[in-house]
C-alpha cells in the first residue's frame, strides 16, 4: 500500500472507534486520582488493552501499564505515552469531593489518545506495512504534587523518584525504546488547534519542616519558638532574592505551607512547606535552589528554631527533535490546516517528558481543545473530537511516516540524534540532586 492509503486506514479505524475512545476519556475524567494512586484509572486502561486484544504488563511503578505492537520486522521502537494521574483542584466541576482530585490538565484525554493510536495501527493490514515496534505506556504521577506523601513512598522503598517517567527509566521500561511521543491538551492561543515544539523549565522540589517549641499562645508565648514565624521569614527571604535571577533563566519559585500549626491556642512548633524551584536550565534551577536553602536557614535562625530541608530531583528541561517535529507538523497540517498550527517558544511549566528528551528523540505537541486556565478550577475540555481523535490521528500518522519503508525515517532520526545523557548519567544526575539538610540555630 502507498503511504496515504495506510494513513487513511489508520484514521478511519480511529474514527470508527471514536465514540468509544471519547467515552473512555470521560470515564477517566469522572474518576480522577493523583499520582501513584491511579488504581481505578489503571484498571480502565487494563480493561481497554484487553478489549483491544493487547497483552500488557501492569503494576509498573505502582500503577503504570505497558503494551506493545510488534510488526515482526526489525526496526526502532517508538513509545506512545499517556499519563494516568490528575491534579488536586478544590472546586473543579469534575473534582472528587473526598480527595479534591480533578483532571484540570487533560490527562484523561492523553490516555484515550494513546489507546486511539493503538486502535488505528491495529487496522487490518497496517502493521504488515511497517517495521519496528510501537510501545504504549500509561505512566503514573506526572503532576509533581503531594511531595510529602511521595517522599514517604520513597523512604519506604516503593519508589526512588517522585515522577512516573523517571521511575519508568530507573526500572528499565525505556531501555528498549528509541524515540517517544505524547500529546497534551491546552487552551487555544492565537486561534490555533495544534501547537508543538518549544522548551520547558526543569525543576527540583523541596519538602521542608520548621521546628520550634510549643507554648500557650495567650498565656506564655515568650516560652515558645514560633515555627510559623520562621516559615514567614523564610518566605520573605525567598521573595527578597527574586531580583537576583536573570530573565533568560525563567526562575519560578512558589512555596506553599501544608501545615501551619496544630491549634490556634498553641505556638506553632511543627510547620511544613513544599516548593518547586524551576528554571530553564539545570544550572539555573540548581543555583536558585541553593539560594532558597539559604533563605530557609535564615528563617530558622531568625527565631531560634530549626529546619529540615529535603531536596528531591524533579524534572529536566524538555527539548524536541526537529526532524521528528517536521514529520508531525505535516500530519497535523493535513488534519487541521497549516493556518491552525502554532509553534511554541519557551514555557515555564515542567514535565517529566523533559527527562525522556534528554535520553532520546522526543516530541510533545498540544491539542488546543480546552477552555479556562491550566491547573485551574475552570479548565475543561470543550472539543473532544480534537482532544482525542485528532490528537490520536496526528500521532498515528506520524508513526506511519516513521516506520514505513523499513522504518527509514525513524532509523535516520535515531542514528542522527546525540542525546545529552545516557541512562547511567541521567540516574547519576538525579541522585546527585537528592539532599537532606538539618539546620539549628
Amino acid at each position: 500500500m502507498d503511504l496515504e492509503r495506510i494513513k487513511s486506514l489508520v484514521c478511519d479505524e480511529i474514527e470508527r472507534n471514536g465514540d468509544k475512545l471519547i467515552s473512555i476519556a470521560k470515564e477517566i475524567l469522572k474518576n480522577p486520582e493523583p499520582g501513584f494512586k491511579e488504581f481505578k484509572t489503571a484498571e480502565i486502561v487494563s480493561r481497554e488493552f484487553e478489549a483491544f486484544q493487547m497483552p500488557h504488563e501492569k503494576g509498573l511503578a505502582i500503577t503504570g501499564l505497558k503494551s506493545s505492537l510488534d510488526t515482526g520486522t526489525p526496526g526502532p521502537n517508538i513509545a506512545v505515552i499517556g499519563e494516568l494521574d490528575s491534579l488536586k483542584v478544590l472546586g473543579h466541576p469534575y473534582e472528587d469531593k473526598e480527595t479534591t482530585a480533578a483532571h484540570a490538565c487533560g490527562h484523561h484525554c492523553q490516555i484515550a489518545m494513546m489507546l486511539g493510536v493503538a486502535v488505528g495501527l491495529k487496522a487490518a493490514g497496517v502493521l504488515d506495512e511497517l517495521a519496528g515496534k510501537i510501545t504504549f505506556m500509561a505512566v503514573p504521577a506526572e503532576e509533581y504534587i503531594e511531595v510529602e506523601y511521595r517522599d514517604g513512598l520513597r523512604r519506604s522503598g516503593e519508589i526512588e523518584f517522585l515522577g512516573g517517567k523517571p521511575e519508568f527509566v530507573r526500572l528499565g521500561h525505556f531501555d528498549d525504546v528509541d524515540m517517544a511521543m505524547m500529546t497534551h491538551t491546552s487552551v487555544p492561543s492565537n486561534n490555533c488547534k495544534i501547537s508543538f515544539g518549544g522548551t520547558n523549565n526543569g525543576l527540583v522540589a523541596k519538602s521542608i519542616k520548621f521546628s520550634g517549641v510549643a507554648s500557650h499562645a495567650g498565656g506564655a508565648p515568650h516560652m515558645g519558638v514560633n515555627a510559623l514565624n520562621a516559615a514567614m521569614v523564610a518566605m520573605s527571604a525567598i521573595h527578597a532574592q527574586r531580583e537576583t535571577y536573570r530573565d533568560q533563566d525563567t526562575i519560578r519559585i512558589h512555596p506553599i505551607i501544608t501545615k501551619g500549626g496544630v491549634a490556634v491556642s498553641s505556638v506553632p512548633a511543627d510547620v511544613r512547606m513544599e516548593t518547586y524551584v524551576r528554571g530553564s536550565s539545570i544550572e539555573a534551577f540548581l543555583s536558585a535552589s541553593e539560594k532558597v536553602d539559604r533563605a530557609l536557614r535564615a528563617g530558622a535562625m531568625a527565631v531560634g528554631g530549626s529546619v529540615d530541608i529535603t531536596t528531591l530531583p524533579g524534572y529536566l528541561p524538555i527539548q524536541s527533535n526537529e526532524t521528528f517535529l517536521d514529520l508531525y507538523q505535516g500530519n497535523a497540517a493535513e488534519l487541521v490546516g497549516f493556518e491552525n498550527l502554532g509553534r511554541l517558544t519557551h514555557r515555564t511549566g515542567s514535565t517529566d517528558m523533559g527527562d525522556i528528551s534528554q535520553l532520546m528523540p522526543v516530541i510533545h505537541p498540544y491539542v488546543e481543545a480546552a477552555s479556562g486556565n491550566g491547573h485551574g478550577i475552570d479548565y475543561v475540555i470543550e472539543d473532544y473530537q480534537l482532544a482525542v481523535l485528532t490528537g490520536a490521528k496526528a500521532m498515528a500518522m506520524t508513526v506511519v511516516d516513521l516506520l514505513t519503508e523499513g522504518a527509514s525515517n525513524a532509523s535516520k532520526i535515531v542514528s542522527g540524534n546525540e542525546p545529552p545523557l545516557t541512562k547511567f548519567s541521567y540516574l547519576s544526575l538525579l541522585r546527585s540532586m537528592t539532599k537532606e539538610e538539618s539546620f539549628k540555630e
